[in-house]
């Protein structure tokens, strides 16, 4: 059986393009994705997000702006580090996504397994608004994409480890939008 996968929105609405994970979580949450995927939107809240991982995902893919001083709307796809426990004083804000630290608790949450990939999207403006920039928002159908091929290849993956280990194979729908 294919392990479950967490497809996590995160980002702020009211800060431009922070608004971008949880746009990309709205689109796929009709996308028609296997029943061993979950999609959500977090926004802000990280600690739902550390509890929902140590809920036995297999595999988080968190989608979330990424200002990594790239040209505004490109994407990229990468798998986190996970940070060791946050530093002593340093828990969640309950107004805030704290991604490290979010990834610093797993461990103590009993999630040391799950596999955390980032599809991140270079911002243009993280000011007051609730519009996605033009680059920004172009990007999303192309991350909703990124997803969608990611799931795939987990999936394809699970089927490969199953029939080797003799469970048969595991249909994996090919997901063309």
């Amino acid at each position: 059986m294919t392990g479950r996968v967490l497809v996590a929105g995160v980002g702020n609405i009211f800060l431009g393009d922070d608004g971008f994970g949880v746009e990309v979580a709205k689109r796929l949450a009709t996308a028609g994705l296997p029943s061993w995927v979950q999609v959500a939107d977090y926004g802000i809240s990280g600690m739902h997000l550390a509890y929902d991982l140590a809920d036995s995902y297999e595999t988080a893919i968190l989608v979330d702006t990424a200002q990594r001083g790239e040209e505004p709307g490109t994407l990229t796809v990468i798998e986190a580090d996970r940070p060791g426990p946050p530093a002593e004083g340093r828990l969640f804000d309950a107004h805030g996504m704290q991604p490290d630290v979010v990834l610093g608790v797993l461990d103590m949450l009993g999630a040391a397994s799950a596999r955390v990939l980032v599809v991140g999207c270079e911002p243009a403006s993280l000011d007051y608004g609730m519009e996605l920039s033009e680059p920004v928002a172009a990007a999303v159908g192309e991350a909703v994409q990124a997803v969608i091929r990611l799931i795939a290849e987990i999936g394809a993956d699970a089927a490969i480890a199953a029939s080797s280990s003799g469970e048969g194979a595991l249909y994996v729908p090919r997901h063309t939008r």
